[in-house]
């Protein structure tokens, strides 16, 4: 795989000399096993909550009304805010504590918040798997949740600039691949505890996030961190070495160059989130926030989150319903694949149009299917249509897999200015965690509300976000991450009115180093 160098072919930019090292690759999977947590906890608390002595011993009303006989509403039988703040707080401290992981990424680096990370993950689990209370259940979430927003925070940034420009979409979507993976691993391991005599399985669920929490924590502890982490913390020969190291070549002074000036641009910005609202800014804020806000809004995590509860409450029995979400698990894994393998090839911008097509389309069947066939209190779904709505989740799974849910994270963290990247991260992750909690907490009650109407919902918001992408969102595939304002932000027919030329040359001018560059601009002279 250490093949020759190559050059970032996008606009005849700056060529930075690199090979695809092994110490890329594994520090990207080392790093990538924080998305492998965050997918196990998105996976697991669906499958545990439609177990019936976990709903028993800490949800008794929900247990009743699932049994023959006490149900009022096919739709409304899990409708109920504990079971939903389970699921979603901890994505309530995931967007809290993230604003906290702002700071330890800038001042700290990369691999230490991703340390910080792990240990919240292992005492979250601890706490879960031990839980004799609905409280420490509670806490357990809320520790898992700070958890989440360290590791949201840190893996994405750590992934975008340690990758070579070529393969940057790739190994940034080894976050979100992991992420399936977890939601896959969870839905087996559910599927397998499900059976357990004695009403412990639910335990073991929760308590086998222990895996991917120590993987984290042991692989932050041996990756190295980012080059632009230590040249903006001011340790610059060590940075440098890094980039040899990760670059293997020793043909890296072009691209340290720009690293230093980013930098030193980066620290006169004294304030990074009052900076994110300088107009020059706009166009990455609004679409990295937009980008979060669509992502949730197209129903993956309302399907993922709660899949078993979705299938029993469709009147599949308990073990189809299990077996239907690991189906669905395996799927978003393999179109994941997919997407590490399309993303630098095809682009950005075709990938997510495409699978608004996909998406819209598989909703509005599914809608269809359950408006016709299931009522409120019908108790099961032929199987010929049961079937037609598990392919088209499948459907739909497949398409976010490939596009929005990978995506949502890559082109924020690839697209931000030094000086505001840690900022921007941090809001992305924050807006993504918000509406990521709204929907979790409000999922169940609208199920109950809307019914089938749930999907189509849904669907409008696929169409909108598709509108967006279409006339907003610019192609960033093959774009150097320093030379994204150049390249992207000034090429694109909206977003340039914002990018300010004097306003850039009195902060600095670090948006004019390509043409620096040109003119004989040496950034070793500030050194």
């Amino acid at each position: 795989m250490a093949g020759g160098g190559f050059a970032a072919p996008a606009g005849g930019g700056t060529h930075f000399e690199a090979k695809i090292t092994p110490i890329v690759i594994i520090s990207c999977i080392m790093a990538a096993t924080g998305g492998l947590m965050f997918g196990y906890d998105v996976g697991v608390s669906g499958g545990v909550t439609s177990m019936d002595h976990f709903l028993k011993k800490f949800f008794p009303t929900v247990y009743w009304r699932t049994q023959e006989g006490e149900l009022d509403s096919n739709y409304c039988k899990y409708d109920n805010q504990g079971l939903q703040l389970f699921t979603s707080s901890l994505y309530l401290a995931g967007l809290t504590s993230t604003f906290f992981a702002s700071y330890t990424t800038r001042r700290l680096g990369r691999k230490l918040t991703m340390l910080i990370a792990g240990v919240f993950f292992i005492f979250g689990v601890i706490l879960n798997a031990s839980a004799v209370n609905i409280e420490m259940l509670i806490i357990g979430r809320i520790l898992l949740g700070c958890g989440v927003g360290f590791a949201n925070q840190a893996v994405p940034l750590f992934l975008s600039e340690i990758a070579p420009t070529r393969i940057r979409g790739g190994l940034n979507i080894l976050f979100q691949l992991n992420v399936t993976i977890g939601i896959l691993f969870a839905n087996l391991v559910n599927y397998g505890t499900a059976k357990i005599k004695g009403g412990w399985g639910w335990r073991l669920s929760l308590g086998l996030a222990g895996i991917p929490a120590v993987l984290l924590t042991v692989g932050s502890l041996l990756v190295v961190d980012t080059p632009n982490s230590l040249i903006e913390r001011g340790r610059l020969e060590e940075g440098k070495e890094v980039l040899r190291k990760i670059r293997g070549t020793d043909k890296i002074e072009p691209e340290f160059l720009e690293l230093v000036e980013a930098s030193r641009v980066a620290k006169q910005v004294k304030h990074p989130f009052r900076n994110l609202l300088k107009r020059r800014n706009r166009p990455q804020l609004v679409i990295a926030m937009a980008l979060q806000i669509f992502q949730q809004f197209t129903g993956i995590n309302a399907i993922m989150f709660y899949a078993p509860v979705l299938f029993n409450t469709l009147g599949f029995k308990d073990d189809a319903s299990l077996y239907s979400a690991v189906i669905t698990g395996a799927v978003n894994v393999i179109s994941t694949v997919v997407s590490i393998y399309s993303v630098d090839k095809l682009g950005r911008r075709f990938l997510l149009l495409e699978a608004g097509v996909q998406m819209f389309f598989s909703q509005l069947v599914i809608a269809i299917v359950l408006g016709i066939k299931v009522k409120d209190h019908s108790t099961n779904l032929h199987n010929s249509y049961a079937i037609l709505v598990v392919i088209m989740v499948c459907t739909f799974v497949s398409a976010f897999a490939w596009s929005w849910g990978p995506l949502g994270w890559l082109i924020p963290s690839e697209t931000f200015p030094l000086e505001t990247r840690s900022a921007g991260q941090s809001v992305t992750v924050c807006v993504n965690l918000l509406f990521t909690f709204v929907i979790a907490q409000a999922f169940l009650s609208m199920l109950c509300h809307f019914k089938f109407g749930i999907f189509l919902f849904f669907s409008g918001w696929v169409l909108i976000m598709s509108v967006f992408v279409l006339f907003l969102v610019p192609e960033t595939k093959n774009v150097p991450i320093e030379e994204m304002t150049e390249k992207v932000w000034k090429q694109h027919w909206l977003w340039k009115r914002y990018i300010d030329e004097e306003e850039e040359r009195e902060n600095g001018g670090g948006y004019e180093l390509e043409n620096k560059h040109r003119n004989g601009f040496d950034p070793a002279a500030k050194l």
